[in-house]
């Protein structure tokens, strides 16, 4: 069976859910594009600035929600259970449940000022309900930048060729910046410049590659960038570097999906294995393990940390907070479409991701199906693409987690509240302790999820707004967090995990409570509506 036909199919589905619904999930809101965004009404020239133009935030924005998650994440769960059930998830969670989130969260962030998700709970639950939400997902923020810092010096320290375009993007992306921002530059020639001074350091990094220490010196270097690419006004570094990585990503999709068309791949790998893979069963752990590809708690940070703040117009919701969803619905499936159709089998690829992980794997299938026309580079351009998503993940958690203190403390300083950050993921990284509670971090980022669409649920009861879009998908995902959970709380017991064990327990009651609060909200707002 040839690949193209499965492409082509997850394709229109997903251009659908994005042409149709998206467009009936707007509706919902009723919103008023001609009101100011607070990119405009609280311009300060650090956090709040208007982008350029619409496809400069979607750059920022997809480069930040993405990372390597649609990569790793579907590739892992194509080893435990077969290609058709990732495919089929990503497909029918980015349409109803990550594109609705994503999109949810920019529109309510923007309509309150720019704000937080873990903000916007005060209003629409309780501040008992702001309060632990923001302790949780500041934590889990801290774990994200910690473990991005270890596995982008990991990948530096192993691939040398990488060493120049990743370090080389940063004086780029300020050049562009400079170009975009202070000098009024056309915006079709100062990226045409930055995307060949992007291809000239890859080409460059191939035939000198440099080595610069061990993986702690890197660690030292990645959090000095997180540091200072935090702080300093947004539309200097954070919005241009993220706009060419985003160009980045995008060549990687169509040359992807053009190795498909002219490789012609057969499919390799069985659609389906087992329900039961050993590591969990394919309800819940398939849903936590997918993560980003399909929902993904971490994007309504980012959609109502970064983005909000930066967005210019309201015209451009759907496209940026629902788009971007479905752009990496897109990445996520052409990963395992590469995958399936480049290895001979489940053993040869299981033992390929053993020993070389989901990046490994995912650059071997992207390199075999480009080779007829990228030759030797097809693997090298596809480390150089994932690892230029994790400095845009990188500093954007700690962006994000510097707004959550400030929301969370009242600290203005956000030059404390940063090296706060910093301290902290920094020494989980130095340490390696991220190894001990990283493997409850994909329940912890799916309650997200679903504590955020419970969130959204209650601000639009509150408003008179109908919430059946919303109420599916957020109990969908609460249930599925918990037995998930559930599931890890049982294996670690048995396996002597005790803070694991502890971690999910302590996640659990967080979310029942929450699940609590929100019960309690709605009757008082039924109550209210009801007098």
């Amino acid at each position: 069976m040839n690949i193209l036909p499965i492409a082509v199919i997850a394709l229109v589905m997903l251009f659908a859910g994005y042409r149709f619904y998206a467009r009936h999930i707007q509706d919902i809101f009723g919103i008023d594009f001609k009101k100011r965004t607070p990119a405009h009404e609280k311009y300060d020239g650090i956090d709040y600035v208007p982008a350029r133009n619409w496809l400069v935030l979607f750059g920022h924005h997809f480069a930040s929600i993405a990372g390597a998650a649609p990569v790793v994440g579907p590739i892992v769960a194509l080893s435990l259970w077969g290609w058709g059930p990732g495919i089929l998830w990503i497909v029918l969670g980015c349409i109803f449940f990550g594109g609705v989130h994503d999109f949810s969260a920019l529109v309510i962030s923007v309509k309150m000022g720019g704000v937080s998700i873990a903000e916007v709970a005060k209003d629409a639950i309780s501040y008992k309900a702001k309060l632990l939400f923001s302790i949780f997902v500041l934590f889990a923020l801290i774990l994200v930048v910690s473990v991005f810092v270890f596995l982008c010096a990991g990948t530096l320290v192993k691939d040398a060729r990488i060493v120049i375009p990743s370090l080389g993007l940063v004086p780029v992306a300020l050049l562009v910046g400079v170009l975009l921002y202070k000098t009024k530059y056309s915006q079709v020639k100062t990226t045409i410049l930055g995307l060949v001074l992007l291809v000239g350091l890859i080409i460059l990094g191939r035939f000198f590659p440099l080595k610069l220490g061990t993986i702690h010196t890197w660690i030292l270097i990645l959090l000095g960038y997180a540091y200072i690419a935090s702080i300093i006004p947004v539309n200097i570094l954070l919005q241009p570097r993220d706009y060419l990585s985003a160009f980045l990503l995008f060549a990687g999709i169509i040359l992807g999906y053009a190795g498909i068309i002219v490789s012609h791949p057969q499919v390799k790998l069985p659609a389906f294995t087992s329900w039961d893979s050993g590591s969990g069963w394919l309800w819940p752990m398939l849903f936590v393990i997918v993560a980003c590809g399909a929902i993904s708690g971490f994007h309504s940070l980012v959609a109502s940390g970064t983005t909000a703040k930066q967005l210019p117009d309201k015209r451009y919701y759907r496209r940026i907070g629902y788009g971007a969803m479905i752009m990496e619905g897109i990445v996520a499936v052409m990963a395992m479409l590469v995958v399936i159709g480049s290895f001979g089998g489940m053993d040869i690829f299981r033992g390929v991701l053993k020993a070389e992980g989901p990046i490994g794997v995912f650059s071997k299938g992207f390199g075999a199906v480009t080779m007829p026309f990228l030759g030797g580079y097809g693997e090298l351009i596809a480390v150089v693409i994932l690892n230029a998503f994790i400095f845009t993940t990188l500093d954007t958690a700690t962006r994000i987690s510097r707004y959550i203190i400030e929301e969370l403390t009242g600290l203005k300083n956000r030059w404390l509240s940063t090296g706060l950050i910093i301290v902290a993921s920094g020494w989980l990284a130095w340490s390696g302790k991220w190894k001990t509670i990283w493997p409850v971090f994909g329940a912890s980022n799916q309650l997200v999820a679903a504590l955020t669409l419970f969130v959204i649920t209650c601000w639009l009861l509150a408003r008179g707004k109908s919430i059946k879009y919303m109420v599916f998908p957020a109990v969908f995902m609460f249930i599925t967090t918990v037995a998930a959970l559930g599931f890890q709380i049982w294996r670690f017991l048995g396996e002597r995990e005790w803070v694991l064990l502890a971690v999910s327990a302590i996640l659990l009651l967080l979310a029942f409570y929450m699940c609590w609060e929100t019960i309690g909200s709605i009757r008082k707002i039924k109550l209210r509506r009801s007098q």
